[in-house]
Parts: structure tokens; C-alpha cells; sequence
């Protein structure tokens, strides 16, 4: 096996562990959301957790998808498509964070 396929791999079950516990805790996984811990317990009242964690756990998910795919492709073709797996986890990652705390959070407003 190359360097890609376990670059890609090393990384999968990290994924996979806490996608499960978001899965597994559900509401009250989120207060493990950077950022959201930080807020005040009546602010956080304000926010869907069960949505929250849900979003956390489909990306994560996805996210051990993707490497997956890479490892796969990586082994079948060369360890090169290891470098496009973790450009496409990279753009998926950086999208979802924000520097401020309300706005990352503001579709998880409840309605």
C-alpha cells in the first residue's frame, strides 16, 4: 500500500467515532460544539440541539466518506488522489466555520 492510502485511512475512524456520538447523544451532544459551549445556558436555549447535533453527525459522515473514497482511489490508481480527497474535506470543513459564534450558528435558530 502507498502513503496516500493510509493518509486517507488514519483518519476515517476519528471521523466515524464522533459521528456515532453525535448520533448516539443527540441533544446533548451539542454542548461538545466549539463555540456553542461558550455560550450562555439561556442563549443556547434559543438553538435547535438535536438539529445541531444531526448536521454534526451527517458531516462527519461524509466527511469519512470522502477519505474513504480517496483511499480507494489511491490504491487503484496512484497516491496523488489522496491530496484531491483532502482538498475536497478541506473546502467541506473551512465552509461551516466562522469566527463568530452567533452567526455560525443562526440556521440552527429555533423558528
Amino acid at each position: 500500500m502507498n502513503i496516500g492510502v493510509w493518509c486517507c485511512i488514519c483518519v476515517i475512524p476519528g471521523f466515524v467515532l464522533v459521528g456515532v456520538l453525535f448520533g448516539i447523544g443527540k441533544e446533548r451532544a451539542a454542548r461538545f460544539i466549539s463555540g456553542f459551549n461558550m455560550l450562555p445556558n439561556k442563549e443556547q436555549e434559543l438553538y435547535d440541539k438535536a438539529y445541531m447535533a444531526r448536521d454534526i453527525r451527517n458531516s462527519c459522515f461524509l466527511w469519512a466518506g470522502i477519505m474513504a473514497i480517496g483511499a480507494l482511489l489511491s490504491w487503484l490508481l496512484t497516491a496523488y488522489m489522496a491530496i484531491g480527497a483532502y482538498v475536497v474535506w478541506g473546502i467541506l470543513f473551512f465552509r461551516d466555520v466562522h469566527v463568530d459564534a452567533h452567526k455560525a450558528f443562526e440556521k440552527y435558530l429555533k423558528k
